[in-house]
C-alpha cells in the first residue's frame, strides 16, 4: 500500500512540475489550437463559397474547401507542438514508418481514396446525373473520396466503392433515362398513321422530355403484326411510373384512332390424304 501511495505521489509531483514549467506553453498551445480551428473552418467555407461563385462543380468545391481546412489545421498543430520545444522530425519519421507498415493492410481503402480523387478532379459525372456501372444504375446523390452514393426511384441507397468505378465502363445519361418499348399493329392498318398517333400521345405525357423528342418507327415485321419501336427520355426518379403511364396512353390513343393491336395468330392448313 505504501509503495502504491509513493508511486501516486511521484506521478502527481511530475504532473505538477510539468504544469508549473510549461503552464504558459500549454495555455499558448490551447489558444493557438482554438484560434487555428476557427480559422481553418472559416477558410474552408470561404474557399467553398468562392468556388461556387465561379460555377465550379459542387463536389469539387467541397473537396477544395475540405483540403484547405485540413492543411490549415495541420500547420496549426505543428505550431502548437513547437510551443513545447518539441521537434516534429521524429513524428514525421514515425508516421512514415507506420504508413509503410500498414500500406498492405489498407491497400483497398487507399485505392478507394485515390479513385475518389480521380473522380472529383476528372468529373466523369456530377451530382444529379444518372449513371450505370457494373449493372447498377441510379442517380448520383453524393460523391466522397471513398465511395459514391446513388439513389433509385424506390428510395434505395446504393453505395459503390470508388475503385469499382474508375477504370470500368461507365454509362452517364445525365438527369434522364431512356424508355424503350414495342407495340404491334395489324398489317391492315397504316403504320404512318400509327406512328403519328403514338408520337402525339407521348408528347402530351407529363414527364416525357421534348429534347430529344420521342422516337417512333417500324422496328420489325412480326408474324402477326408490324412492330413499332418507341424510345423516349424520362426523369430517372420517375422511370417506372412514366413507363406505365406511357404504355396506357399509347394503348388508348391507338384504340381511339381505330388501330388494332392484334393478338398472336397462326393459320393452320390441314391436308387430307387418301389411303
Amino acid at each position: 500500500m505504501d509503495n502504491e501511495l509513493e508511486t501516486i505521489q511521484q506521478v502527481y509531483n511530475v504532473i505538477v512540475e510539468f504544469i508549473i514549467n510549461y503552464s504558459f506553453q500549454i495555455l499558448g498551445a490551447i489558444i493557438i489550437l482554438l484560434i487555428g480551428a476557427k480559422l481553418a473552418s472559416w477558410l474552408g467555407r470561404l474557399v467553398t463559397r468562392l468556388c461556387e461563385k465561379k460555377n465550379i462543380d459542387v463536389t469539387l468545391s467541397h473537396f477544395l474547401g475540405s483540403v484547405t481546412k485540413i492543411l490549415v489545421l495541420t500547420f496549426v498543430v505543428i505550431i502548437a507542438i513547437g510551443k513545447f520545444g518539441i521537434s516534429i522530425a521524429p513524428f514525421i519519421a514515425a508516421i512514415g514508418a507506420l504508413a509503410f507498415g500498414t500500406s498492405f493492410a489498407i491497400a483497398g481503402p487507399v485505392s478507394n481514396y485515390g479513385a475518389g480523387l480521380v473522380i472529383i478532379l476528372s468529373r466523369p459525372f456530377l451530382i444529379g446525373d444518372t449513371i450505370t456501372i457494373n449493372d447498377v444504375s441510379g442517380v448520383v446523390d453524393e460523391i466522397h473520396l471513398a465511395v459514391t452514393i446513388l439513389s433509385t426511384e424506390d428510395d434505395e441507397k446504393i453505395t459503390i466503392p470508388n475503385k469499382h468505378i474508375v477504370g470500368e465502363i461507365l454509362l452517364n445519361s445525365f438527369a434522364n433515362k431512356i424508355v424503350e418499348g414495342t407495340v404491334g399493329i395489324s398489317y391492315q392498318d397504316d403504320p404512318e398513321k400509327a406512328i403519328e398517333v403514338i408520337q402525339e400521345a407521348l408528347k402530351g405525357l407529363e414527364g416525357v422530355c421534348h429534347e430529344p423528342p420521342p422516337q417512333v418507327g417500324i422496328e420489325a415485321f412480326g408474324e402477326s403484326s408490324i412492330d413499332l419501336g418507341m424510345r423516349y427520355w424520362v426523369p430517372t426518379k420517375k422511370y417506372f411510373q412514366t413507363l406505365y403511364r406511357g404504355n396506357m396512353v399509347v394503348h388508348k390513343a391507338l384504340q381511339e384512332a381505330g388501330i388494332t393491336i392484334p393478338f398472336p395468330q397462326r393459320d393452320v392448313h390441314l391436308k387430307q390424304t387418301t389411303g
